[in-house]
């Protein structure tokens, strides 16, 4: 039994470094204040741009206008940038996709715009939020 207690202890050993050899974790900075509101604008936009493709494709289609093309295509990527660039850039972009969207719901408002809306929300929350933000 004690040859083993020995033979454990020195592979133990053996397997932990020194203490002065583990580095020191590096602290991360903290994620924006607008940060939870870009992804939920995000994920949003994706789940409503995926409904109005549906919609378009599906047994009944819509008609092709440009408010369910703009819908259509449009809202994922811009609030993508919104969510995964610079502050600078996001902000642009936060504008950008707020008046692609209000365009979107006015022109699309009887079918798939409305699905848009709370997008919209979660976008104008994190665009007010950017606004605060240091760059």
């Amino acid at each position: 039994m004690t040859t083993q207690h020995t033979y454990r202890s020195r592979n133990l050993a053996a397997a932990t470094p020194p203490a002065g050899d583990i580095p020191e974790p590096v602290p991360s900075a903290p994620a924006p204040s607008s940060w939870p509101w870009r992804r939920a604008a995000l994920l949003l936009s994706i789940a409503a741009q995926l409904i109005t493709i549906a919609a378009l494709e599906g047994a009944d289609p819509l008609a092709v206008t440009w408010a369910a093309l703009l819908l259509a295509i449009a809202p994922g990527p811009l609030t993508a940038v919104v969510a995964f660039a610079p502050a600078p850039a996001a902000r642009l972009a936060a504008v950008l996709d707020a008046a692609v969207l209000i365009a979107g719901i006015l022109g699309g408002i009887v079918h798939t715009g409305l699905f848009f809306v709370p997008a919209l929300a979660m976008l104008a929350v994190a665009g007010v939020k950017l606004w605060h933000e240091r760059s």
